[in-house]
């Protein structure tokens, strides 16, 4: 899903992005590149890969426009490039921000982040409400003027909290879902149907260190590396593409507090740059795994 735009056409240094993959062939930058010529387009900034593995292409490139005219009247003006290649593609106004429905639990650390960049413009993303399934967060959200909804979540009541969910995501517009610390696993269904616009981060013990406490468990055993994996939502629990990943050394000299605060920070520094490069279309799905155009 694409952010939305203004009908209103764009003034003539208009910039936009247009992000594609289809099987690998040739004539597909003269292609792209022709469109871009009719167009009066100048390239800023273009990158792609073609993946020998999967045999497929891809393609992101940034560009204005001498003419004015606006993202759908382009997007619909590609329709005929990409129907000849097969393209999966978005085009879109680099001004429009990703509307983001933030859901979060008792862990505040990545939601915190997520806000702070967002006000001070570091994060090209506008976020309408944030879920969570406890009040620990309400104060917080309420301080950056974002609407709050609690939804508790039980065995008994998880389909009609779900339900509630996707209400938000439809009647919010909200394009991406990030699940900053939401300690629920949602449902198959709710996965199928957020796919490919939900990210979720986690700590990197997994599976060494499951359950309550997992930098506890590991200051237990003496690691040396802390680190954060945020990845696509998948029914395969944190098993969905991968997106960013980091560590941080730590040594004998941290306890368990220095430990989870370490934890924290490179959870916190992880997700914002996925949610920087899905809100700019650098990611693109390839089967199980991605491709970023960083």
């Amino acid at each position: 899903m694409t952010p939305t735009t203004s009908a209103t056409a764009t003034a003539a240094t208009g910039d936009f992005v247009l992000v594609l993959s289809c099987p690998d062939r040739p004539g597909i930058v003269h292609a792209v590149s022709g469109f871009l010529v009719r167009h009066g387009g100048n390239i800023l900034e273009s990158q792609q890969f073609g993946d020998r593995l999967s045999g497929r292409f891809f393609m992101r490139i940034d560009f204005t426009v001498t003419a004015a005219v606006d993202a759908g009247s382009l997007r619909a003006d590609f329709a005929d490039v990409a129907g000849e290649f097969g393209m999966d593609y978005e085009l879109w106004d680099t001004r429009a921000p990703y509307r983001t429905l933030v859901m979060v639990s008792r862990q505040l650390h990545c939601l915190n982040d997520l806000l702070f960049r967002t006000s001070t413009g570091a994060l090209q993303i506008e976020i309408p409400a944030v879920v969570s399934n406890h009040l620990d967060a309400e104060p917080l959200v309420k301080s950056y003027g974002i609407d709050f909804h609690h939804i508790p979540v039980t065995p008994d009541t998880k389909a009609d909290a779900e339900a509630r969910l996707m209400d938000l995501v439809e009647s919010t517009g909200s394009h991406l879902v990030v699940l900053a610390r939401y300690m629920q696993v949602l449902s198959d269904d709710l996965c199928r149907r957020l796919s490919g616009r939900a990210i979720n981060i986690h700590h990197s013990f997994l599976p060494s260190f499951k359950g309550a406490k997992p930098y506890h468990q590991a200051f237990d055993r003496g690691v040396k590396l802390v680190g954060a994996t945020a990845h696509y939502v998948t029914a395969d629990l944190d098993e969905g593409p991968i997106i960013e990943q980091d560590v941080v050394r730590v040594d004998h000299t941290y306890d368990q507090d220095h430990l989870v605060a370490a934890g924290r920070d490179v959870e916190a520094q992880v997700l914002s740059r996925a949610v920087r490069w899905h809100a700019q279309s650098r990611v693109l799905l390839n089967g199980e795994r991605t491709v970023v155009f960083r």
